[in-house]
This record gives C-alpha cells, structure tokens and sequence, in this order.
C-alpha cells in the first residue's frame, strides 16, 4: 500500500513548487530546439511522489516533437529539481500536452457565432 502523507495539502504545495521550479528549469536551462514558448498548466504528483504529470500548452510549434523534447529532458530537468527541493522523493516527470486553452478558444468561438447569428437585424 502506498504511503500517503500525513498532510493532505503537502501534494498541492510540492505541485505547485515543482510547476514553479520547471518553468524556471525550461526557460533557462533547457536548450532543446524542439521545444518552444511552453506554459505549464499544472502539475499533478502521486500520493507517493513517485511520479508527477505536467500539464503543458504550446505558444506555435510541433506539439509531438514538444512533448517528446520535454520528456526526453525529463531526467535533466528531475536532477535540476533535485538541486531546489527540499523533499525526500522528487518524481519522475511525464509531460502530457493539455489541450483545454484550445478547447476554451473554440468554445468562445463558437458562442461567439451562436450569439451573433441570434442577433436581431437592426
């Protein structure tokens, strides 16, 4: 059985540092030309801290060889996150590309068409 932690928002507040902590890592260290203007969403850690989903978007670019640039850099960016947190167990990173901005933008779209078709003629 999986040890939980003993302090139900420490998952949070790990999440929320490693998101902070890579973003950094990314911009700054990470030289892969595959990838490009990337914007974390969130980070979600397993109870044990085994491993940890990194919900991204992409700014333009080829999103297939983004995701492979970030999780081939994984194990750069897990050492680098070693050298900033203070926490026994730092995860193993798997970026998954998250496609809810885009899916917002369509929506508003099409509100947006759905509205003005509704328009009375003035």
């Amino acid at each position: 059985m999986p040890k939980r932690s003993s302090n139900p928002n420490r998952a949070f507040k790990v999440a929320d540092q490693i998101q902070r902590d890579l973003t950094e890592l990314i911009q700054r260290e990470l030289k892969d030309p595959r990838v490009g203007m990337v914007t974390l969403q969130g980070v979600e850690v397993t109870p044990d801290y085994a491993h940890a989903k990194v919900y991204f978007s992409l700014l333009g670019g080829d999103i297939t060889a983004c995701t492979a640039g970030l999780n081939q850099a994984a194990g750069f960016l897990r050492a680098g996150l070693f050298k900033r947190l203070h926490i026994h167990t730092v995860p193993t990173l798997h970026f998954v590309f998250d496609q809810t901005p885009e899916r917002a933008a369509d929506l508003n779209a099409l509100i947006a068409r759905a509205v003005a078709s509704q328009a009375p003629d003035g």
